[in-house]
């Protein structure tokens, strides 16, 4: 399956809100303290995992995915999110399984992506073929092909030579509405960042503001907190099911999770410090309070009823949020703590399965569907991903 080809919307740009662009970062206090009640307490019924449940259940989904799933697959998005999880298991585990396994999956895309060479074609609207090589989805796995290159003793610059001549490209144009829709957030911001961690090159960091500027202006809600997946879907214009605003749980948690990714990356006196914090701690706000009883977000965060029931890949996403945001100070742990410790008792009691097997992702797509069925059996290679994000950090976050 998937995603239909959508022309990019013009939209006006919406006033950056003020407090956004200059909200201080003191250990993430201020943050909490705005928060409402969270849906579930702690001692509502989220136990504390020991470190070594969260250990088993990443080794059991993620030696489950591997098992039945061949490591030579396409390098598109779908794919390459998985890895982004996969690596972030390795660097927690030193398991080399995992690192060879996202090894033979970089050699066998050449460390490359989308296979034009001509730049004169290449293009950033949607689409799967080699053209399509400023598109964001086909760039998520240059994160990988970089995580790999830093483990690299020789430094072998193959590893990110499509990388550099991708984004380098890139930047050297006049457009700044490359990322137009939420998932790209994810796609291409930790690249850039990655980009700067081993170059020390600013301008990676300067487009990223630049970049970053227009998608924010485009997609984020001011009063609600959240991002709207695309311009198609913004209030009033686009209506959930019963008349509210329909934020897409995925599409959120690509921007939430991305911006945790930055923040690790990003010098604190870089000008576009403040901004990605304070709305990195404003999704928190606005989540945490939707967040349903047994741990999980539905797929139309403020509407649970357009498409209620269990969703695995948005959870898993924004539980690695709060986690990262907790244990770096971005987010106080007495307020979000008891909603990190629902969302990984939901990932890892009732969205992963004995055989290893992950249910409840929610299948390609962009939005809540109503009627769509995700159950159990439900599974994908970037819900895996995510899992795996969600339960390195609650690793960490037991550890501290």
């Amino acid at each position: 399956m998937t995603r239909r080809h959508y022309l990019k919307a013009a939209l006006a740009a919406m006033a950056l809100v003020a407090s956004g662009c200059s909200a201080p970062l003191v250990g993430g206090a201020a943050a909490g303290s705005a928060a409402g009640p969270a849906s579930g307490a702690l001692a509502a019924g989220a136990p504390v995992p020991t470190r070594a449940a969260v250990r088993a259940a990443l080794a059991r989904a993620n030696s489950y995915w591997q098992a039945n799933n061949p490591p030579e697959k396409w390098s598109f998005w779908d794919v390459a999110a998985y890895h982004t999880g996969n690596m972030e298991a390795y660097a927690l585990t030193g398991d080399e399984a995992y690192r060879r396994y996202s090894t033979a999956w970089a050699e066998h895309n050449g460390w490359s992506s989308a296979g034009s060479t001509d730049k004169r074609e290449w293009k950033y609207s949607y689409g799967e073929t080699p053209d399509h090589v400023l598109f964001g989805d086909w760039q998520v796995c240059f994160q990988t092909y970089i995580d790999l290159y830093k483990l690299d003793g020789a430094k072998d610059p193959r590893k990110i030579a499509r990388a550099r001549e991708v984004i380098d490209y890139e930047m050297s144009t006049p457009h700044s509405d490359y990322w137009w829709w939420a998932d790209g957030l994810y796609m291409v911001m930790p690249v850039m960042s990655k980009l700067y961690t081993v170059t020390g090159d600013r301008r990676y960091l300067d487009k990223l503001q630049e970049y970053f500027s227009y998608a924010d202006q485009l997609m984020f809600d001011p009063q609600a907190g959240l991002y709207y997946r695309d311009a198609k879907y913004i209030y009033p214009k686009h209506q959930s099911e019963n008349g509210g605003k329909d934020f897409w749980a995925r599409g959120d948690g690509w921007v939430f999770a991305a911006l945790a990714k930055v923040l690790a990356d990003l010098p604190a006196d870089h000008p576009s410090h403040a901004l990605l914090a304070a709305r990195f701690q404003a999704m928190a706000r606005a989540l945490k309070p939707a967040q349903q009883g047994e741990g999980y977000w539905t797929r139309s965060i403020l509407d649970p009823a357009q498409a209620p029931g269990r969703e695995t890949s948005g959870t898993a996403f924004f539980t690695y949020g709060y986690l990262w945001g907790i244990n770096h100070g971005y987010l106080d742990k007495a307020s979000y703590a008891p909603v990190a410790l629902k969302g990984w008792h939901y990932l890892s009691q009732v969205a992963l399965q004995p055989s290893g097997k992950l249910g409840y992702v929610q299948p390609i797509g962009e939005r809540a569907i109503p009627g769509q069925v995700v159950d159990q059996d439900s599974t994908a290679s970037f819900g895996v991903g995510a899992f795996l994000l969600a339960a390195a950090e609650m690793d960490r976050f037991l550890g501290r």
